[in-house]
């Protein structure tokens, strides 16, 4: 074993042990602290028995087995305790050194400590990191942003460690500077949580509409995962429902209906309202997740509201494959609108995206992973300056192909009492997007009418504005500001 380690890692969590043994695994010497010390000595002479591992004691240890320029990256609970480990590690490090922060950090976040650390002699990055325990062992996606001078010290390791795809390409590249890559990495959230709620609400409709089986829908994914849905989160889906309990009846009608998260998709819909961006799927997403917590509030409701009860007299098949194109046309409504907020970002916070190396970084590894990414990347590639996926020829034909049955899931679903909400806003969000003229005119008119907010004409040049006194009892004062 060498002297001294190619790289340290701090926190030997789940994610944190199955990185470093990725790590190893690729001809690296990792050095691992822990603030618990004991986990040290229980990980080395454990599942790090006998490989390249250097156990420390105390984070000047760590420092101290490091090669130069020395890389510590964090594995750590977002929040205080980066801050926190960002202040006892720079008094051990000298100029040029690394710090990382690959947890789930909130990019504002990041940005503020690439400066601080730059501020210090010291390069900063905050990557990105996803799949789950499997992805950490076997090859994550990795998103890296913050000090585009750390990149060259970190990319052989980095893309060593990530998920390859068929053509050996890793599923990892410079995102941009200071919070560009855990942005990203938020925008992966977002979408996540709008996969797994539409993917739910097929799930809903199966089994309270059509009266399926969980065996019976366990085929269905497992149809769906050869096709064009073909991805990790349909896989997962076939997977938990073919699983059966002790009882042998099927698990996941036995676990608790109520929702937990992390923040990431919060965090997204409050960027999307800051940069103005309808992301209305992935916003419906996370509101989905509210009010399944609000169970014993529902329970309540449920005895004394009365609704349509679920009656479906149509073509069974037919209705499962009309499932699989809302899914997919929804599915293609979420990426345009987070390919969408991350070029509004891109624009505010001066970040040189790659949008195409970011849906190939997506393609591997991470928990939205599915061949859907390739055509992402494809679409790109031909148009680099792509305003959005929906203008892109290949992503127009698939969505207009799949809304006919997109729009018969969302009026059955409807007509019978069953909540969609992510498939129903992505659609509304496809009807607005394709509208020339939407009622933002009578909204204006109603804004200058009791505040005096200024409108634009269709019969004036944009950018003049102006006031009407709709009472008669008002003046021509007019508000200072407008806003589009």
């Amino acid at each position: 074993m060498k002297k001294l380690a190619d790289i340290g890692l701090i926190g030997l969590a789940v994610m944190g042990e199955n990185l470093v043994l990725n790590m190893e695994s690729k001809g690296y010497t990792v050095a691992v602290f822990n603030r618990t010390v004991d986990k040290v000595d229980k990980f080395v002479n454990g599942r790090g028995a006998g490989k390249n591992f250097i156990g420390a004691h105390s984070i000047e240890e760590l420092c101290a087995s490091l090669e130069k320029p020395r890389k510590v990256m964090m594995l750590v609970k977002a929040g205080k305790p980066v801050d926190d480990f960002i202040e006892l590690i720079i008094p051990h490090l000298e100029k040029g050194d690394i710090i990382i922060d690959g947890g789930n950090s909130h990019f504002p976040d990041t940005i503020r400590r690439t400066k601080y650390v730059e501020s210090k002699g010291l390069l900063y990055i905050g990557t990105g990191v996803s799949g789950g325990e499997e992805g950490a062992l076997k090859g994550p996606s990795m998103m890296p942003g913050g000090s585009p001078a750390a990149w060259p010290a970190v990319k052989e390791i980095f893309q060593a460690v990530a998920a390859k795809v068929e053509d050996g390409e890793p599923c990892c590249d410079w995102v941009g500077e200071d919070g560009a890559g855990h942005f990203v990495k938020m925008v992966h959230n977002g979408i996540e949580y709008g996969d797994m709620q539409i993917i739910c609400e097929a799930y809903q409709l199966m089994k309270e509409m059509l009266g399926m089986s969980a065996d019976e829908m366990h085929e269905v994914f497992k149809a769906w995962n050869n096709d064009v849905l073909d991805s990790y989160l349909i896989e997962i889906t076939r997977d938990i429902l073919g699983f059966k309990d002790e009882d042998g009846e099927p698990l996941v009608e036995k676990i608790l209906d109520t929702a937990g998260q992390k923040g990431t998709g919060k965090w997204t819909g409050v960027s999307a309202l800051d940069l103005g961006i309808p992301l209305t799927l992935i916003g419906e997403s996370v509101f989905a997740r509210c009010l399944s917590a609000q169970k014993d509030l529902r329970v309540e409701a449920s005895k004394v509201i009365n609704g349509p009860a679920a009656q479906f007299e149509g073509d069974k098949a037919q209705m499962i494959d009309d499932l699989k194109n809302a899914l997919f046309g929804a599915k293609i409504i979420s990426y345009a609108q987070g390919y969408n907020l991350m070029m509004e970002a891109a624009k505010e916070y001066g970040w040189n995206l790659n949008y195409g190396g970011i849906a190939l970084m997506w393609r591997g590894g991470c928990i939205i992973r599915s061949v859907f990414l390739a055509d992402i990347k494809t679409a790109f590639d031909k148009n680099p300056d792509l305003a959005n996926l929906l203008l892109d020829p290949y992503f127009k034909e698939k969505v207009e192909a799949a809304q006919v049955g997109w729009r018969r899931v969302c009026a059955t679903a409807l007509s019978n009492g069953i909540p969609v909400p992510a498939l129903t806003s992505a659609l509304c969000y496809f009807d607005g997007f394709r509208s020339e003229r939407l009622p933002a005119n009578l909204l204006q008119a109603q804004r200058d009418y009791f505040g005096a907010h200024t409108y634009e004409r269709l019969d004036k040049p944009r950018g003049q504005f102006f006031h009407t006194n709709w009472t008669g009892r008002g003046g021509d004062t007019a508000s200072s500001t407008y806003e589009v």
